[in-house]
């Protein structure tokens, strides 16, 4: 009984990854921003942060996502980052 278990999360984890990268491509489509300019973004915001923090690079996530306007309800392109800080680095 375990056995199959361990399958069936697996087989969840899987889905909602699936699921993850379908609104990814999507959100992308309607922003019309292509992977290699989002990759570009990423890859600036990681060395401008890097010049005040060292950060873990494996633990970071950049991803655009649509979110609703306060003022109207409407939807918007969002740019949404994670990136965890492992030390501020003393610029003084």
């Amino acid at each position: 009984m375990d056995l199959f278990k361990m399958f069936s999360k697996k087989e969840e984890k899987s889905k909602n990854v699936a699921k993850e990268r379908l609104k990814l491509v999507l959100v992308h489509d309607r922003a019309d921003l292509s992977p290699k300019f989002l990759d570009m973004i990423k890859g600036d915001i990681i060395r401008v942060i890097s010049q005040y923090a060292d950060i873990d690079e494996e633990g970071l996530d950049i991803k655009l996502t649509r979110m609703k306007k306060d003022m109207d309800s409407s939807t918007i392109s969002a740019l949404v980052a994670n990136i965890p800080i492992l030390k501020v680095k003393d610029n003084h």
